[in-house]
């Protein structure tokens, strides 16, 4: 698969690099390229990964990874180009500064907010629930982290659905994208108690059945 990252922090940087070390073709985006940050990120990722502009990175790839903060993120998708029919996965979410809450909520989400910014694309709201530690490594004691996505599009789904389970996430479908509303508190949840409440940010969520 072509891969684009848009926003190659922590989580861009730690989910593009593990998509290219499994062998697909992995473009990063920085305002500044040749950066010896990006140098060493391409480094790490190996012979697959490439790094370039926001345009260059939306222009050579099938499948994008939005991992902007997010007073970011609709200028970065003003600078992509059209990505109409593009599968925009969107990971971000819309915190306050200070992490305290959520600056879209209850009746819309920041993952409608990117499909609106993003005329045409399959937006599908996934990544955005756990820490970039998690993604790094998402198993713990022999388990899988939760990861759940949502979106409106079947196949863009499933292709999110096949790049979480091959980095060891335990994916699950949390129907249309209007189920952003829910992820993105959820991902506060995480957040919450990760910083605020003592938990650390070596944890994850399980659904357990009867």
């Amino acid at each position: 698969m072509k891969l684009g990252i848009l926003g190659s922090g922590n989580v861009g940087g730690i989910l593009g690099r593990r998509w290219a070390q499994n062998g697909h073709s992995v473009f990063f985006s920085s305002r500044n390229p040749q950066s010896d940050e990006m140098k060493r990120l391409i480094a790490d990722s190996g012979p697959s990964a490439h790094a370039g502009t926001v345009a260059e990175a939306a222009s050579a790839s099938d499948i994008l990874l939005l991992a902007t903060p997010w007073n970011a993120t609709r200028s970065v998708l003003s600078t992509a180009g059209n990505l109409a029919g593009k599968l925009l996965i969107d990971a971000t979410n819309p915190l306050l500064p200070d992490l305290s809450g959520l600056e879209v909520g209850t009746s819309s989400s920041g993952g409608e907010s990117v499909a609106q910014w993003a005329p045409g694309a399959h937006v599908v709201k996934a990544f955005n629930t756990v820490g970039a530690n998690i993604m790094a490594d998402p198993i713990m004691h022999g388990q899988s982290a939760l990861l759940f996505y949502c979106g409106d599009d079947a196949s863009a789904k499933k292709t999110v659905h096949d790049l979480a389970d091959e980095l060891g996430f335990d994916a699950h479908d949390a129907g249309p994208l209007t189920q952003a509303r829910v992820l993105e508190p959820f991902a506060l949840l995480w957040i919450s108690l990760a910083f605020s409440k003592g938990h650390g940010r070596e944890f994850a969520f399980r659904i357990i059945r009867r």
